[in-house]
């Protein structure tokens, strides 16, 4: 038997453990070369681990499993052929023909491993107990196949197929009349007024993901390790609603994307950021030093189903707003689907997170370390507003600029923000570079 170890491989600089989050293939399939076996979680990206050799798939380690760099995670049988179990199983007995069979199992014999339970029997991975939640199925009440009796994610999609197809439930019997009780044959009282079901009071317990885990950490560090402070101001974006209702058709036809609000809010920081070195800085690790960019790498908060992620495009400041827009539309959809590598989410020299997106009026972001400043965008409100004496109705948007204090000054901050509205209730300052 030739074995070949898997090992966590080396993923980037600042990643020392992974969490196993999903097998792929099966304890004991067999497995190409290069094919994908099962995914790794890092504090920052889901990837794939191909497989280094074929032959059968050996588990040394379980989903969710937390691993630091180099751990065995597998070992690889490559003296197995694709077509060994086949073979093995239609090869004729060595023994005599004429040898007794042996007596069959009895009923409760054969019954017995079916009902056999370890440690890990209904216990589920990150994406099988993502599936159950999201169709309200019981992770009690699915059969595991995978090691140990685990729910792997190919039981939990099953289990959910299973529910949508099932025949609807009889109906349920008439609650009973006010004041009686209901009991079953333990005598625990299940009702006492008419139309009042039983209470749950069940919980569970989950391990949190590893980025959630990441985001927990960064997100305390933040609040405890950062003179952080918010200040706010709101923009009348009326203009730059009239500019996107003028020129959107032509826009589309020649670009093939919308010009959105976000490219048209990134643009303005980055305008404001090159003017103003010190929003766009950053403090050394030793604290010592300030690092100043030469360049605007605005991070762009993306919701997704594991977390939030703040991937950043690079030279924004030297983009166009297609550009922008075409950008961000790429790593949105590599952030829901997971796809996002530890390149592209690297590096960033300030935030923009639009809380707008889901209905929030207003809040206070959080510093994405080691940026010292992120602008919160929010929802656009129709309000009445006061113009040159008279009240007309705007639609409005709040601002929020959380910043470190050790890096920027109230005073930088306040500038920042009056210099973005201006340039966002005036786009023709922001198209002429003024």
């Amino acid at each position: 038997m030739s074995i070949v170890e898997m090992k966590v491989p080396v993923i980037g600089e600042s990643v020392t453990e992974v969490t196993l989050s999903e097998w792929l293939k099966g304890d004991g399939d067999y497995v190409e070369l290069d094919e994908p076996i099962c995914e790794f979680e890092s504090d920052k990206a889901t990837l794939e681990f191909p497989a280094e050799a074929a032959g059968k798939l050996i588990y040394v380690a379980g989903e969710g499993d937390d691993l630091k760099i180099g751990a065995l995670v597998a070992k690889i049988d490559t003296s197995a052929t694709n077509g060994s179990s086949a073979e093995s199983a239609s090869t004729p007995s060595a023994e005599p023909a004429a040898a007794a069979p042996a007596a069959a199992p009895s009923s409760d014999e054969q019954k017995a491993p079916a009902d056999q339970t370890t440690y890990a029997t209904g216990t589920t991975g990150p994406a099988a107990g993502k599936i159950l939640r999201e169709a309200d199925v019981d992770p009690k009440s699915v059969n595991g196949t995978g090691r140990d009796g685990r729910i792997t994610k190919a039981d939990a999609q099953q289990a959910t197929q299973a529910k949508t197809t099932a025949p609807a439930a009889p109906a349920v019997a008439a609650p009973p009349a006010a004041g009686v009780q209901v009991t079953g044959t333990s005598g625990k009282v299940a009702a006492t007024h008419a139309g009042q079901s039983a209470f749950s009071r069940d919980t569970r317990t989950e391990k949190m993901s590893r980025m959630r885990r990441t985001i927990a950490s960064r997100l305390v560090s933040a609040k405890n390790e950062t003179a952080m402070l918010t200040t706010f101001n709101e923009v009348d974006l009326s203009a730059v609603m009239a500019l996107r209702s003028s020129v959107q058709d032509k826009f589309v036809k020649k670009h093939g994307v919308k010009l959105g609000f976000m490219s048209l809010f990134a643009k303005a920081c980055a305008q404001v950021l090159m003017e103003m070195p010190d929003v766009n800085a950053e403090i050394s690790a030793d604290e010592k030093e300030l690092i100043y960019h030469d360049y605007v790498d605005i991070s762009f908060a993306v919701s997704t189903p594991t977390g939030l992620v703040v991937p950043p495009i690079h030279n924004i400041e030297s983009l166009h707003f297609a550009e922008i827009e075409t950008k961000l539309k790429e790593l949105a959809a590599k952030a829901r689907d997971n796809k996002l590598s530890i390149d592209e989410m690297s590096g960033g020299t300030f935030t923009i997170t639009n809380g707008g997106v889901f209905g929030s009026m207003m809040s206070t972001p959080i510093i994405n370390k080691p940026q010292s400043a992120i602008l919160g965008m929010h929802n656009i409100i129709e309000r009445p507003v006061a113009v040159d004496g008279q009240v007309v109705i705007r639609p409005m948007m709040y601002l929020a600029l959380s910043y470190d204090h050790r890096v920027i000054d109230g005073s930088s901050s306040v500038t920042f923000l009056v210099k973005v509205k201006a340039l966002l209730e005036d786009p023709t300052l922001l198209l002429l570079g003024l």
